[in-house]
C-alpha cells in the first residue's frame, strides 16, 4: 500500500492469481467491500482502477515467504483463488481490519497521527518528487482522470512540473531547495 498507493479493499481484495512473482507484478482485478451481506468481492472501482503494476524486489521477497507460511498452515488447502491477505482463521482480511491495525501500529510507533489512506496518497508524491509523469501516477493510482489526480495531489502534482525530467535529485530539486526548506518551516 505505502509504495503503490493501492486502495485498501484493493488490498483485501488480492489474491495469488493475481500475482505473477515471476514478472514481478500484481493486477487489481477486484476490490473486497462491505455490503449488507456481508463481505463481497467486487469490480474495482472503475475501469481505471482493473491496472497491472511493478513490484520491487523486496516486496517479491516477502510475498514468497508468505504464500509459503500460507501454504503449511493446517486446514484448508491452498489455493490461487484464495485471498493473500487473510486472519488466522484463513478468513479474508476486512478493509476495515486494515485501517484498525494500521492506527494501532501509529499509535504504538509515537509517530504523528496519520490515516491509511495517506499511504496511497504519499505513494503518489513520492513518484511525482522523484519525476514521475502525472500521467503514469494516475495509471498507477487508478484513477479515472487525470484532474482527479491533480486534483487530489494538489501542490505535489504542481511541484512535480517544475522539477528537472530525469528524475534525479539534483541542485535544484535537492533537499534544502524546496520552498518550505527555503522559508525555514522545517517540518520532517
Amino acid at each position: 500500500m505505502a509504495l503503490r498507493g493501492l486502495r485498501r479493499g484493493e488490498v483485501a481484495g488480492l489474491r495469488w492469481v493475481d500475482v505473477d512473482l515471476e514478472r514481478r507484478e500484481l493486477t487489481i482485478a477486484h476490490q473486497l467491500v462491505h455490503t449488507d451481506e456481508g463481505l463481497a468481492l467486487c469490480e474495482p472501482k472503475s475501469a481505471a482502477s482493473r491496472r497491472t503494476l511493478a513490484l520491487d524486489p523486496e516486496t517479491v521477497r516477502l510475498l514468497r515467504r508468505h504464500e509459503r507460511a500460507q501454504r503449511r498452515l493446517p486446514g484448508e488447502r491452498w489455493s490461487p483463488t484464495r485471498p493473500i491477505f487473510t486472519l488466522g482463521s484463513g478468513a479474508p482480511v476486512q478493509p476495515g481490519y486494515l485501517t484498525h491495525r494500521f492506527r494501532k501500529l501509529v499509535a504504538a510507533s509515537g509517530l504523528p497521527p496519520v490515516r491509511l489512506h495517506d499511504l496511497r496518497h504519499g505513494a503518489a508524491t513520492l513518484a511525482l518528487a522523484s519525476g514521475t509523469e502525472l500521467k503514469v501516477v494516475q495509471g498507477t493510482l487508478g484513477h479515472a482522470s487525470i484532474v482527479l489526480t491533480y486534483l487530489r495531489l494538489g501542490a505535489a502534482a504542481a511541484v512535480s512540473r517544475q522539477r528537472p525530467r530525469d528524475g534525479a535529485a539534483g541542485a535544484e530539486g535537492g533537499a534544502g531547495n524546496q520552498p518550505e526548506d527555503r522559508q525555514g518551516s522545517g517540518g520532517a
